[in-house]
């Protein structure tokens, strides 16, 4: 019999050292595109409050936070869950969708077991980027047709 987490879901991820970055979430089955993953989950704050937290923090740079459309953001580094660790890929395999202020991973394609599951970050930055904040935004995916950068295009 499989585990089960406390949805009495069977576990379908696990967080594992990524060759990509850091750490990363892996499949545990197959996975079917469309299908829902797990929901971002953490605090939701005004972006305001979220920079706010994060400074007094004194860590540089890295940060979990998915933006709303109602301009709030999931701050997944407070009470956030494994899909704060979800990597970076220009040729990404889920999908973020947002449905009333919650934030649900879909796959967007087959993932078969084992499999690193990734999000195309498509960063927004407010002011023109520094060579810091470009270098801090450099994509590491090595996927074809790699943008280099994690920034949305366009």
């Amino acid at each position: 019999m499989k585990k089960a987490n406390r949805q009495g879901i069977a576990r379908r991820v696990v967080v594992r050292r990524s060759p990509v970055h850091g750490r990363g979430v892996f499949a545990l089955r197959a996975l079917e595109a469309g299908e829902r993953i797990f929901e971002y989950k953490g605090e939701t704050l005004t972006w305001t409050t979220a920079i706010r937290h994060h400074e007094s923090t004194g860590t540089a740079g890295h940060t979990y936070f998915f933006g709303l459309s109602d301009g709030r953001v999931i701050d997944g580094g407070h009470r956030g869950n494994s899909a704060r660790w979800l990597n970076h890929s220009c040729n990404a395999n889920c999908e973020a969708i947002e449905i009333e202020s919650r934030v649900f991973i879909h796959a967007s394609t087959a993932i078969a077991p084992g499999d690193e599951l990734f999000l195309d970050y498509q960063l927004v930055v407010d002011e023109p980027a520094d060579e810091d904040a470009r270098l801090s935004d450099v994509c590491r995916c090595g996927a074809s047709g790699c943008r280099g950068t994690m920034l949305a295009v366009g």
